[in-house]
């Protein structure tokens, strides 16, 4: 049964900040970069009519790398792939759905995004549906993938503050 996520974060840098942070393919690779994976790379940057950016990486780790709960059901490597398709500014606010897979794994992620000013900072709330179709343990496997977003999280709005006072 899949599990929801809910989790925050705020910016040091503006909303347009931020938002033109997503936008740029520099950004992106750097970010990617400095995610820790073994081999992360920007699939395709698409700016959108609308001044949004639809955005898809894969970022893999190595098998010798990953927690026993994870090697007990997947052999190799983990080949994660994900899409972040985000909207033009409105009235301020941006928005994004997110999607993820793992290859050969019975994974999937879901989620949406909502970028909003609070403040002279912009706050990020995230939701994210996990599923793990495993019988008997995917409920475990979801928690533990839960609790690597929120992680996740942190470290990109850490990347992401620091990216902007540089580049701002």
């Amino acid at each position: 049964m899949p599990r929801s996520f809910d989790m925050a974060t705020d910016y040091e840098g503006s909303v347009e900040q931020v938002h033109y942070a997503l936008r740029d393919e520099q950004y992106w690779l750097a970010r990617l970069a400095d995610s820790g994976a073994d081999d992360a790379t920007l699939d395709s940057i698409q700016p959108t009519p609308d001044g949004g950016v639809d955005v898809t990486t894969t970022q893999v780790l190595r098998a010798d790398r990953l927690p026993a709960v994870v090697t007990q059901f997947h052999r190799g490597d983990l080949e994660i792939h994900r899409v972040e398709s985000w909207t033009g500014l409105v009235d301020g606010r941006a928005e994004a759905t997110v999607t993820g897979s793992i290859h050969r794994a019975p994974v999937t992620l879901t989620g949406s995004a909502q970028l909003d000013p609070s403040d002279s900072r912009a706050h990020l709330a995230f939701r994210a549906t996990v599923e793990v179709r495993i019988p008997l343990v995917g409920g475990k496997v979801e928690n533990f993938i839960g609790k690597q977003l929120v992680d996740l999280l942190i470290a990109e709005q850490r990347f992401t503050t620091m990216w902007i006072a540089e580049n701002g």
